[in-house]
């Protein structure tokens, strides 16, 4: 409205009455307050009525101010919703601790015993063709008796390399060549080996131990890092919740060990 009468005033037709309109225009701002005031149209000094319409123009620009004012209020007074971690955590630290316990398994079951087990020689390593891969991918071992393995190798050819590895390895037993397979005896452990292996048993179950405490122990920091946006009791909720699965698996590891030296010493 303020631009169409700028251009009214200032249009060749009303040039001649320049001081008329300007005399309307200074008067423009004390009309519009008293226009405000009394909600009526006010008339300029030539009898015109100028400024009918400008309340609703300034009551519009102030109801934008106010709502401007109410959305940055309503944007201000939003809660920020925490995500919870606490299933992502619990998720990823019984991933670890379950990877702790087949670490133990896979260890613990490389431990001879008096006994024939079919999966005690699977971590010796057999080089053969100028590549070193696991006897259990190149032969299949089978159990006899109870003090004997058969060993047959998918490849006739690679049955002295096989020899070889179980000669090489750390279970002190010696391989019989047979027709096209080995035969494996397992003598009976000394009062010394069985010490000595009981040792070896512990030693990896502390190990798993270890692994299980640290998958706890990274849990809790992922806490502490979140701590500033998560409730108390979620926290405690969490922490509860770390600490008997800590207490499940280590259970776990304690059995797994018992039952080896239990083997071992029985055998």
């Amino acid at each position: 409205m303020m631009a169409f009468l700028l251009r009214r005033a200032l249009s060749a037709r009303t040039l001649p009455s320049f001081p008329l309109y300007t005399r309307c225009l200074w008067q423009l701002p004390d009309a519009l307050t008293s226009e405000l005031a009394a909600g009526a149209p006010q008339v300029c000094s030539n009898g015109a009525s100028v400024c009918a319409g400008f309340a609703p123009f300034w009551a519009t620009r102030r109801g934008f101010a106010k709502a401007r004012k109410s959305k940055e209020d309503d944007t201000s007074a939003t809660v920020q919703v925490v995500p919870d971690i606490g299933p992502a955590v619990k998720s990823n630290t019984l991933s670890l601790m379950e990877a702790a316990i087949a670490a133990v398994s896979r260890e613990l079951s490389k431990i001879r015993t008096g006994r024939a087990s079919i999966g005690m020689l699977d971590h010796i390593i057999v080089e053969a063709r100028g590549m070193k891969m696991p006897l259990n991918r190149v032969a299949v071992v089978s159990a006899v008796d109870a003090h004997t393995l058969s060993v047959t190798p998918y490849d006739p050819n690679t049955l002295k390399e096989i020899e070889n590895a179980i000669v090489s390895s750390p279970l002190g037993i010696n391989p019989i060549p047979g027709d096209q397979r080995l035969v494996v005896p397992i003598p009976p452990l000394t009062k010394e080996n069985i010490q000595a292996l009981c040792k070896v048993v512990n030693k990896c179950a502390e190990d798993g131990r270890q692994s299980i405490r640290r998958a706890r122990q990274k849990a809790l920091d992922t806490i502490k890092k979140s701590a500033s946006s998560i409730p108390k009791d979620d926290i405690k909720r969490i922490e509860k919740e770390m600490e008997e699965m800590t207490k499940r698996f280590i259970k776990l590891v304690d059995d797994m060990s018992r039952a080896k030296e239990k083997e071992i010493s029985g055998s």
